[in-house]
């Protein structure tokens, strides 16, 4: 299929240089930089030099953690900080046209058995035309392919009549304190663009994911006479069950977006603890896990659902009739987001995507997974997620990305930069 392009975008594609593409995202995948971590900050700092570079109009600003933890809109974290970098590149060149921003978080989950890994994790591998490393699909591929799209439209002359902005934050694994932070600066777009690992497809939405803490008590006693006493973990085993009742009840009728997954709104148990003491019989059993959100529902409501779901679980039982379980929210908090139906970003980012592989414009769909997403569609922006990389590779000792694909999205990305913010 023959694409006709402008010379402003012609102009931008030719300026794109795969080798240094290649370099950006070796460059990225040496730096630790696990959520929560120093490197996390080392980051922000190494990208930002890349910004000033690049003569972008650059933000790099240390974050009020104690200002942001106070607002009722915080959306929690996992892990502990004491501090937190912004970052924010824009292009000065800019008139009355509109603003795009490109968004990207630094960190990433820790490696987790480095034994399974070959090799050191943070140390990127290349074999033929994939790359391997912690963090190498989710996402710095998509910071590299964000940095290659900028440093191409600049590169080529192309003059824009609105602004381009690139959105770096950290904190996206644990709840989305960078964004939510970001935000908070003032930093706004007309749109954005998330570039996640979506292996082509456009994420237009995500449900959201809740972190619960259920605390079971039990009552102790010596393992030789466990008859006398009440095991927590005993006493967990029907509200276990009652939690997979409610999974299946909650995903009985999903938003078509979300109709493609098996299970489109997982509530996953994660971790199980109980008992000090082999001979012991446990007095309390702590599970934390993960409530998927629906699109569109409130995350009070599903609070809600879960803890009514523990409490009649409760009320069934002897035990836990007079000795209840209770339920806590702690860590991240990912309420859900979408954009807007009919929006043209979507046919936007569409139609560069084809342009660039010949092909149709990927399908819509919704993540059912939380993201920064929903920050930035409820702070009124319309936003979709769209970058190289397969989400099933990521978190994983195998984690990878295809050099091809991160090619592709940075071009599809030029395309639909020019073709949002505008040329003169």
């Amino acid at each position: 299929m023959t694409v006709s392009l402008n010379a402003a975008e012609a102009a931008a594609l030719a300026a794109v240089d795969e080798a240094a593409l290649g370099r950006t995202l070796l460059e990225l995948l040496a730096v630790p930089s696990v959520t929560g971590s120093a490197a996390e900050s080392e980051l922000q700092h190494m990208l930002a030099r890349h910004f000033q570079r690049l003569d972008l109009e650059t933000d790099l600003w240390s974050m009020d953690l104690q200002e942001l933890r106070a607002d009722p809109d915080y959306p929690g974290a996992e892990v502990p900080r004491d501090e937190a970098w912004g970052l924010v590149g824009s292009t000065r060149d800019g008139g009355d046209g509109p603003v795009l921003a490109l968004q990207g978080h630094v960190d990433v989950v820790p490696p987790g058995d480095r034994a399974r890994w070959v090799g050191d994790p943070f140390v990127p591998r290349v074999t033929g035309d994939i790359v391997h490393g912690r963090g190498a699909c989710d996402m710095k591929a998509g910071l590299a392919a964000v940095l290659a799209a900028m440093t191409a439209i600049r590169s080529s002359g192309v003059r824009l009549r609105g602004r381009l902005a690139a959105h770096f934050v950290v904190s996206e694994e644990d709840g989305g304190l960078g964004a939510f932070g970001t935000l908070r600066r003032g930093h706004t777009a007309d749109a954005c663009v998330i570039a996640e690992p979506t292996g082509g497809a456009l994420m237009t939405a995500n449900a959201g994911a809740l972190t619960f803490r259920i605390e079971v008590p039990g009552q102790a006693t010596h393992g030789s006479t466990r008859y006398a006493g009440v095991s927590a973990l005993d006493a967990y085993l029907p509200l276990h069950h009652a939690l997979a009742r409610l999974e299946a009840t909650r995903n009985a009728d999903p938003h078509p977006l979300m109709a493609a997954y098996p299970v489109p709104y997982p509530l996953s148990v994660g971790t199980v603890h109980a008992g000090d003491w082999a001979s012991s019989v446990p007095d309390l059993l702590v599970a934390e896990g993960r409530l998927g959100v629906r699109l569109d529902e409130d995350t009070a409501c599903a609070r809600k659902e879960l803890e009514d779901c523990i409490a009649r679980a409760c009320a069934d039982d002897p035990w836990l009739r007079a000795h209840p379980a209770t339920v806590t929210w702690p860590g991240g908090q990912f309420a859900s987001g979408r954009m807007p139906d009919g929006h043209p970003l979507a046919a936007q980012v569409g139609r560069a995507h084809a342009d660039i592989t010949g092909g149709r414009p990927p399908g819509e769909q919704g993540a059912p997974y939380g993201s920064d997403l929903r920050l930035y569609a409820g702070h009124g922006i319309p936003t979709l997620q769209y970058g190289p990389g397969e989400v099933r590779w990521a978190h994983g000792p195998q984690e990878q990305v295809c050099l091809a694909d991160v090619l592709t999205v940075t071009r599809a990305l030029i395309l639909a930069s020019l073709r949002i913010v505008g040329t003169r």
